[in-house]
């Protein structure tokens, strides 16, 4: 399933880390299934760009993939072509950044996306791609966004965090009119 987190945008996030054991919680713990294998995009993904390596180097750190023409050409996909490949890190723009954060996911091979605003400085084309992308990715998703047309597009199931309680729901306009409703600060 594709699934949607909505509400709060703290509460929605703090879900994404605790699944992505960027967190740990306070109480009880967290147990994701043997089978799966996550990818973790965050929205503030700085902390991943300090170094001064070149992004082939940044990059090939997340796959097992020996091979740097390989690793070039999949950059060249990704729209860094040439010596852009080699530019450090700690350079990029938002944009760049998060063409890198969906390359790594890409590399990784996760069953499961994690995806926090992962539109966030990505233009209308990239936007775009990434939309198809989800809609033919054959693992689950749990994505938040404020991109009410890529949820729309990507998402087959609704889960709502509303003053600290999960619901789901199965219809985006059901939600919408539900978060009308509340007084509570819910934003998608």
């Amino acid at each position: 399933d594709k699934i949607a987190l909505i509400g709060n945008p703290l509460q929605t996030s703090l879900l994404l880390k605790l699944l992505a054991k960027e967190i740990e919680p306070d109480n009880g713990k967290v147990e994701i299934g043997q089978t799966i294998t996550p990818s973790y995009i965050p929205d503030d993904n700085a902390a991943y760009f300090e170094g001064e390596e070149s992004i082939c180097d940044w990059l090939s750190q997340y796959t097992s993939i020996d091979d740097m023409s390989y690793i070039r050409g999949f950059l060249g996909r990704m729209l860094f072509s040439g010596e852009e490949a080699l530019k450090p890190v700690n350079v990029l723009s938002g944009g760049e950044r998060a063409r890198c954060m969906l390359s790594k996911s890409m590399l990784e091979a996760p069953n499961l996306l994690l995806l926090d605003d992962p539109t966030n400085h990505l233009d209308l084309e990239g936007k775009e791609a990434l939309a198809e992308t989800l809609q033919s990715y054959n693992g689950g998703v749990l994505l938040v966004s404020h991109d009410r047309q890529l949820i729309s597009q990507s998402c087959n199931r609704f889960w709502l965090i509303d003053n600290g309680e999960l619901s789901e729901w199965h219809d985006l306009d059901a939600v919408n009119a539900r978060i009308r409703q509340t007084s509570s600060e819910i934003t998608v």
